[in-house]
Formats: C-alpha cells, structure tokens, sequence
C-alpha cells in the first residue's frame, strides 16, 4: 500500500452521471484505483459532457468527473451489453450507480442481484431526493436542490431581497465527498476481513444538502428564521476600484476596522456603542460606511485591514484568482493539456496526493469510449468479439 494510491488493485464500476457520483469515482481513480466509467454510447454518454461550453466530448463538468478513469460506451439497453456489465463486475470491489431510484433494478444490477453475484461489493446509490418517500422519483440536480434545502432562501440578493442560488455546484460536490468518505472507510473495513463483506450505501443531494448548511440549519430552526445578526459590519463592499470582502467576528475587533477606516469617531457614536446597540443600529452602520469603503482603493483597504488583524479579501474573478501571487506560489494549481481543448486547463492539486503532471492517467480525462477495446479485452473479449459488439452499436469507442 502507498500513500500516493491507498487503492491500487481496487477496481471500481462507476455508473453514475452528472457531477455528485463522477466526482466521488473521480477522488477513488485518483488514489489508485481502476475506475471504469460505464456511459451510453448515445447523445454523448454522461450528460455532464454537454453542460454548458463543449470541447469536443467535454465541459468543464467531465473534464473534473472524469480524471483518472477509463471510459467505456456501454449500451445497457441491450442483453449483449448487460453481459458485458456482469463480466465486469464478477470481480469489482466498488460499484456506483446515480439512476433515478427504481431505474438500475429494472435494469437488473439492483443490489440485491449485484450483491448475489458478488457478496464482498460496496455498492453505492446516489440520488436527488434519496430512495423512498413522496419524492423519491423526481429528478433533481444541485440548483433544485439548493431551493428545497434552504440555501436559496438564505442567500438573498443584498439589493433586491431576492432568494438567489450559488451558482456553483455546492451540493453536487459535497455529495460527492460525502460518497468518497463513505466508500473509502467502507473499504479500510472490509480489507480487515477474512472473509470480505460488502455493504449498501445510499446518499443523496438532498442529505448532502443538509450535511453542508448544517450549522445554519440549526440556527435558522432554533432562531425560527430570524437569524441573529452580527455586531460588527462584514460582507462585500464597493471600493473605489472593485469590492472587497471584510469578515469581523470578535467584539475586539470593532476599534481596529474603525482605525483602519480612519474613522475612529464611530468608537464614540451613540447609535453604535456599546455593541448591543451597534447591533439594533446596524443598517443604519452599513450606509454610512458605504461611501467611506467607495472613496478608498482596494489595495489601500486590505493593507489597512491586514495590519490591524481584520480579515479581509479582494472580491476576484476566477481568472483573477488563478493569477493571483498567493496560488501560484502554493502551487494548488496544475495546468493540464487535454484532448480536444484548446488551451490548459486549471486543476486544484488534491491534498494528500502529488501534483497532477500531463501525461500520466492521474491527469487525462477520457473521451467518451476511449477505452472500450481496452476495457473490453482486458476482460477476456477477443478481437473479432469486440468487433461484432461495435459493428452492433452494443459498444462504442
């Protein structure tokens, strides 16, 4: 066993699509294991790979879910195909699947038939609204999601009061590390076994959800959804050049945001002193601070705030913060070459692990069906069977 791949030698099925399941197969290709991505061979195999702007057979979402696997197109609609997926299986340690509950047992690799097969399996189900209960069969994706669980109320438009998602895809990735955690131990127990055990794991967005804003969920309920507003000025602010974001937590950090404004006669206002009445004043705070955080510059601000121990960042664009001296010094970002695009592209290091470098598998994201001939032969197809299952349209690649 390595540190640099805890999972070498475990071998994977990943059936899931979207971002939650590929982006949990995704960490388990990276420590090691042989993850081998199952996708239609039809309208373009995981629907992640056409979100949004497409290179060739990836967005942005597959550039992430698939790094590290192998791809096989696999038209499960078919008896021939189906065969293949148990030849597959007979000697997997994992399996994934992120269909619509019902959906992977009409299909015949519900758990109870995979488990029969193979008893030592940890088998994976992840889901929008979970696997039973009144919405157990609505599709659901991280924008819904963030609606049902309360994020989208809590995240009102400053300007409008409007519930606004976050536009990233929070639960989807959260979800997917909650998967991740849950195999990963899953697996740590079952390598402990004389004889090996699987299990049943289930997680949804849902549950995800709710793991994620915990903290705030538990506030809002016990608050009844008036939450307790702080005692000092935080959030973004406008500046003369772009917005900054300020966070001030403790009661003594009050006198130095005042001197870091070159405001120090708000430490003797009434209306904002002592902190209880700052609280009850605290709209009445913020507009008056708004056209002092306009009149000074970005730079000038932070410098001012980090010299008195205030927290404190510039509101950046993505690009921005790639470009940023801080990250480029850390090194958390690798640059990868990747068929079909036309320029690198950015990818977090993963703690634990090395840098991605190009030209190791750690670092390639598959095509759609770029390793059906492989994947296939190495589970004892011969060369003129794996033709006759392309020239069917059972696979393709």
């Amino acid at each position: 066993m390595d540190y640099n791949a805890a999972f070498a030698g475990m071998k994977v099925i990943d059936l899931s699509g979207g971002v939650a399941g590929p982006s949990c197969a995704m960490m388990l290709a990276q420590h090691g294991a042989d993850v081998i991505k199952v996708e239609t061979p039809h309208a373009g195999g995981d629907w992640a790979r056409i979100l949004g702007k497409t290179y060739e057979t990836h967005s942005s979402f597959s550039l992430y879910g698939t790094l590290g696997k192998r791809s096989l197109a696999l038209d499960l609609k078919t008896d021939e195909g189906k065969e293949i997926l148990w030849r597959l299986i007979e000697d997997a340690d994992v399996f994934i699947e992120g269909f619509r509950p019902g959906t992977i047992q009409r299909y015949g690799f519900g758990y109870d038939a995979v488990s029969a097969k193979v008893p030592g399996i940890i088998y994976y189900s992840i889901s929008g609204f979970g696997q039973t209960g009144p919405l157990a069969g609505r599709p659901a994706m991280d924008p819904v999601l963030q609606a049902f669980n309360g994020i989208v109320d809590e995240n009102r438009g400053e300007h409008d009061n409007h519930p606004h998602r976050i536009a990233i895809s929070l639960i989807d990735m959260f979800t997917g590390l909650l998967g991740f955690q849950a195999i990963a131990t899953s697996l740590y127990v079952r390598r402990e076994q004389e004889v090996k055990q699987g299990r049943y794991i289930e997680c949804s967005l849902m549950q995800g959800g709710a793991m994620l804003s915990v903290i705030r969920m538990i506030a809002g309920y016990m608050e009844r959804g008036k939450l307790q507003r702080g005692i000092n000025p935080s959030g973004v602010f406008d500046t003369a050049d772009g917005q900054i974001n300020v966070t001030t937590i403790r009661p003594t950090d009050w006198q130095p945001f005042c001197e870091a404004l070159e405001r120090t006669d708000l430490l003797e206002d009434p209306r904002f002193n002592p902190a209880p009445t700052r609280r009850t004043n605290i709209d009445d705070l913020y507009a008056l601070l708004r056209p002092v955080f306009k009149a000074r510059s970005t730079a000038w601000l932070s410098e001012r705030f980090t010299a008195r121990g205030i927290m404190n960042g510039k509101v950046n664009t993505y690009s921005e913060f790639l470009a940023e001296e801080q990250v480029v010094a850390s090194g958390i970002i690798a640059w990868l070459n990747q068929p079909g695009v036309g320029e690198l592209v950015p990818m977090p290091n993963i703690p634990g692990l090395p840098p991605f470098e190009n030209g190791t598998k750690r670092a390639h994201a598959p095509a759609l069906g770029e390793h059906t001939r492989e994947v296939l032969a190495d589970h004892g197809y011969s060369v003129e069977e794996i033709a006759a299952l392309l020239a069917k349209k059972v696979v393709a690649g």
